[in-house]
């Protein structure tokens, strides 16, 4: 069994910058591909970004150019790197790891943006 725990989140202004992480218990080398998603009130969880196994990055074209994942395999640890934050941005955000046939989901993180 996979555990995955999110921190990093939190209150900022628009404008600012934070950085999730998320660690798993296991090696991520293993996984097929690791991702954030995001769930505002009322709406729709929606991948937010996704990194494969060699590295490979996706993207939701409202967060392109404003955030980056990267992963740590040393560590466990996969990052969302959020910059440029803007009000609609404000949700829970999750991490994701698939391990086929697998999935795992952490337990959430709350962000908020907002003056």
């Amino acid at each position: 069994q996979v555990q995955l725990a999110e921190s990093g989140g939190g209150l900022v202004q628009p404008g600012g910058s934070l950085r999730l992480s998320c660690v798993a218990s296991g090696s991520i080398f293993s996984f097929n591909y690791m991702a954030w998603y995001r769930q505002a009130p009322g709406k729709q969880r929606e991948l937010v970004a996704s990194i494969s196994s060699g590295g490979s990055t996706n993207y939701a074209d409202s967060v392109k150019g404003r955030f980056t994942i990267s992963r740590d395999n040393a560590k466990n640890t996969v990052f969302l790197q959020m910059n440029s934050l803007k009000a609609e941005d404000t949700a829970v955000y999750y991490c994701k790891a698939v391990k086929l046939p697998f999935t795992y989901w952490g337990q959430g993180t709350q962000v908020t943006v907002s003056s």
